[in-house]
């Protein structure tokens, strides 16, 4: 069988360079002579994360799609600590990417089921105040292009990285409480009637009309989009009365008729 090479990592001063093959094995080679000084065996998956520790050059992290996260000792060529990401009802989750902290006393780990794990020294407890899960409400908005074949956000027609800072939300799309909402940058020093949503119901791609974070933005007369986008469909309609003859039944809606919530 072919072996092939799937990752490559220098240690923090360059003396070795560190390969993961497709046999699942780690090697290890001096990189001034091209000696192999270890073969680390552990993964039983491929490895596509290795990751040199930022200032002790014998410390190496790997990761891989079995799910185990090993920490090693390359000059020695043993493991130092072992993590298995096992999923309670899911079984494994494949390890995608990791990197340690500036200090090297902590390291975060993104894995296959969209969760962030955190490994390190100290108390648990600052994290602990953070929800379990936390997703931006634009995390899944459809896109389309506009004429000149430029990305937009379908909803409210602005390119992505030109929309305000995004709310929290929860895998189901409910707000989190103010005080989350403050960790997205860009709302750090918002005041507390900033941070709560609005909600409108918006259809689908099944054509189901669905409940959806809208969004605090707002145009050049402090209205919302969604307003704006009402006040314009009245707007339009009016238009089209008038020009069948007929008297339009109302004015265009105003501010406080406009479907959202806390």
């Amino acid at each position: 069988t072919k072996l092939k090479v799937t990752m490559v990592a220098w240690d923090r001063y360059d003396a070795t360079v560190i390969t993961a093959v497709n046999n699942f094995l780690l090697k290890v080679w001096n990189s001034s002579t091209g000696q192999l000084l270890h073969s680390l065996s552990g993964h039983d998956d491929e490895v596509f994360v290795l990751e040199a520790h930022p200032f002790d050059q014998r410390i190496v992290l790997s990761a891989g799609h079995d799910g185990n996260i090993f920490v090693w000792d390359i000059d020695k060529g043993t493991k130092i600590r072992n993590y298995f990401n096992m999923i309670e009802g899911q079984g494994h989750g494949a390890v995608f990417d990791c990197k340690f902290s500036p200090d090297g006393q902590h390291f975060a780990c993104t894995d296959s089921h969209g969760h962030l794990l955190l490994f390190g020294f100290g108390c648990n407890k600052y994290y602990e105040k953070i929800p379990d899960q936390m997703f931006f409400h634009t995390d899944y908005r459809p896109l389309i292009r506009d004429a000149n074949n430029y990305v937009l956000d379908e909803q409210t027609q602005q390119a992505p990285h030109l929309m305000p800072p995004p709310f929290l939300v929860d895998v189901d799309g409910n707000p989190h409480p103010t005080r989350f909402q403050r960790l997205v940058p860009g709302r750090e020093n918002c005041k507390d009637e900033q941070l709560i949503p609005q909600l409108g119901y918006v259809a689908n791609g099944d054509g189901e009309v669905v409940e959806q974070v809208i969004g605090q933005q707002t145009n050049d007369q402090d209205e919302s989009i969604l307003d704006g986008m009402i006040r314009e469909l009245q707007r339009e309609q009016d238009l089209r009365l008038i020009n069948e003859g007929e008297t339009p039944p109302n004015p265009p809606l105003n501010r406080s008729h406009s479907i959202n919530g806390g």
